[in-house]
């Protein structure tokens, strides 16, 4: 179901436990920017199903991850795929936002 990855969670969402999980080296990041993540995380668990994890690739990219258990026929593949290109599109300058944090907060990267 899941494999083994070197990338840096920043939050996930749960439908399985309904939970919603924000990374502890991310509490720097304003309230508004954090109450958004939880919202995009919660709101596709909710209609998709399954996991949603929001997570940094080594480079600093920020990638989407779906995961659902084999058992969960409920869980809309085709439309997870639908529903992360959607966030990338209207979501997109907090996504930029999100990368140039991680690579300057986190990554301890010069500004260019």
């Amino acid at each position: 179901m899941s494999e083994k990855t070197d990338n840096t969670v920043l939050c996930a969402a749960s439908a399985y436990e309904e939970k919603y999980y924000l990374n502890p080296m991310f509490k720097k990041l304003p309230e508004d920017i954090q109450k958004e993540l939880r919202i995009i995380s919660v709101l596709f668990v909710n209609e998709i199903g399954g996991i949603f994890l929001m997570e940094f690739d080594e480079e600093g990219n920020l990638k989407f991850r779906t995961e659902a258990k084999n058992s969960d026929y409920s869980y809309d593949e085709i439309g997870a795929a639908l529903m992360v290109k959607e966030i990338q599109k209207s979501r997109g300058e907090l996504l930029r936002s999100l990368e140039l944090f991680y690579k300057v907060v986190i990554l301890g990267e010069a500004l260019e």
